[in-house]
C-alpha cells in the first residue's frame, strides 16, 4: 500500500515529466529537415529498387509513390511524437482506430511497404545512420537475390487441337513434367490447360506441341499462384 507522500511523489514526477514534454526545444527545424530528407532519401531508394527491380505479379506506379509517402509520413510522425509524450499518447489511441481496407496483391508488396515503414521509424527517431545503412543492405540484399535468381518459373501452356491430335499430345505429354490444371472437349476440339516449370525466356515447349498435326494454337502465359501475365 502506498503512503500519501509516496502518492505525492509519483504525482509530481508525472506532473514534471507531463510539463517538460510540452516543451518542444528538441524538435528544431534542422531535426525536421534532417529527419524528412533523410527519410525522403530512404524512400526514394525503395521507389528505385522497386521500379527497376521488381518482379512481383502486377506493378503499380501509385503504390510505388505510396512507398515514398509511407515512408516520409512515418518519419514526420515518429519526429513529432517523440518530443511530446502526452501527443504520442493520443495518437497511437487515434492511429489505432484507422483501418485500411486495400487488398495486398502480391506478398512480396507487404515486404516494401513494412522496409518503408522501417525507415520511416528509424529516420523519424533521429537514427540517420541505421537507417540509411539499413536501407542500403536490404537493397543491396534485393539486388542481387533477383539477379542470381536462378529458379524455373510457372508457365501455363494452352494447347488447342483436334480429337484427332490427342495421340501426338499425349506422347509428348510423356515426356514433359507438368500440372494438369483443366481439359476441356467441345465438338471435336479439345483445350488443355497444364503448368509446366521452364526457365525464362525459353518457349521451346511452344515449338513441340505447334509441331504436332492438327494443333490449332499454343499459348504460353507467366504464372504466379492465382495472377497470370
Amino acid at each position: 500500500m502506498l503512503l500519501a507522500s509516496d502518492r505525492t511523489s509519483i504525482r509530481a514526477l508525472i506532473e514534471e515529466s507531463i510539463e517538460l514534454s510540452r516543451t518542444h526545444e528538441g524538435l528544431s527545424l534542422e531535426r525536421i529537415i534532417t529527419a524528412l530528407g533523410s527519410a525522403l532519401v530512404c524512400g526514394l531508394v525503395i521507389y528505385l529498387v522497386y521500379r527497376f527491380f521488381y518482379r512481383g505479379v502486377v506493378f503499380s506506379e501509385n503504390y510505388n509513390l505510396l512507398l515514398v509517402l509511407v515512408t516520409v509520413t512515418t518519419a514526420f510522425i515518429i519526429n513529432t511524437i517523440s518530443a511530446n509524450i502526452v501527443l504520442s499518447l493520443g495518437m497511437v489511441g487515434a492511429l489505432s482506430i484507422v483501418r485500411f481496407r486495400s487488398a495486398v496483391k502480391d506478398p512480396l508488396d507487404i515486404g516494401f511497404l513494412f522496409w518503408g515503414i522501417a525507415a520511416g521509424v528509424t529516420t523519424g527517431a533521429g537514427l540517420y545512420y541505421p537507417a540509411v545503412v539499413g536501407t542500403a543492405f536490404i537493397a543491396i540484399t534485393y539486388i542481387l537475390l533477383v539477379i542470381f535468381k536462378i529458379q524455373k518459373k510457372s508457365y501455363l501452356l494452352i494447347v488447342r487441337y483436334g480429337e484427332s491430335s490427342e495421340v501426338g499430345i499425349n506422347t509428348l505429354l510423356r515426356t514433359t513434367r507438368y500440372k494438369l490444371k483443366n481439359k476441356t472437349t467441345s465438338g471435336g476440339n479439345v483445350e488443355l490447360t497444364i503448368e509446366i516449370k521452364i526457365k525464362r525466356n525459353q518457349t521451346d515447349a511452344i515449338g513441340k506441341f505447334n509441331a504436332v498435326e492438327g494443333v490449332e494454337a499454343v499459348t504460353l502465359l507467366e504464372y504466379n499462384g492465382d495472377f497470370m501475365s
